[in-house]
């Protein structure tokens, strides 16, 4: 039986995404094990996380300074917006290394079961940053989810009257994928988006 702060440390890893309770336990015994070193880098890594984290003005993402270093980056292309609903997304995507443009954070999806309306998203930031000028393509890159897909449509048409390209990320078969794993949704996609043979 351990004592309460142990169970109480637990109980707040557990919360956490990935980990369940006996994986959190053993995270703690792991770090009661090591605190003399991992504890106290953990301790001092939360620490600073928490005094220096910061949404950037700019984009929605999450960093220490505000603009994120995304935003300040004067390498990145400045013409080219990718919208994504979370933060995670633009951490995926940018370490990918794939994207060079700037990023737009929505802060979620429309959802109607959710009760997601397009006034709770960062919808009209983004509206405002093609309006000002100087962004040539949007790239929709939403989840391949209905929720998703309804977000982009919905993007895509208030960006109707702005002289920009509207894009969005391909969907269908993932590399590797074979055909009888596949959901319906996915297979349908692909057969909508196929192309000629080059």
């Amino acid at each position: 039986m351990a004592s309460q702060e142990i169970e109480t440390l637990a109980s707040a890893l557990a919360r956490l995404p990935g980990l369940g309770p006996r994986s959190a336990r053993r995270v703690v015994l792991w770090l009661v094990k090591r605190r003399e070193t991992s504890l106290l880098q953990l301790l001092s890594a939360l620490e600073q996380v928490r005094d220096k984290l910061v949404e950037c003005q700019i984009c929605g993402n999450v960093d220490t300074s505000d603009p994120c270093g995304i935003c300040a980056d004067p390498r990145r292309d400045q013409r080219s917006l990718c919208v994504v609903e979370d933060v995670a997304d633009v951490w995926a995507l940018d370490r990918a290394r794939l994207f060079t443009g700037r990023y737009h954070v929505l802060g979620g999806r429309l959802s109607a079961l959710d009760g997601v309306r397009p006034e709770d998203l960062a919808i009209d930031t983004l509206i405002a940053r093609v309006a000002a000028g100087g962004i040539d393509e949007v790239v929709l890159a939403m989840n391949a989810t209905l929720e998703g897909q309804t977000t982009a449509h919905y993007i895509a048409e208030r960006l109707e009257n702005h002289a920009v390209r509207i894009t969005q990320l391909a969907h269908g078969l993932p590399v590797g994928g074979e055909l009888d794993y596949l959901d319906e949704g996915t297979l349908a996609q692909a057969l909508r988006a196929r192309r000629p043979v080059t």
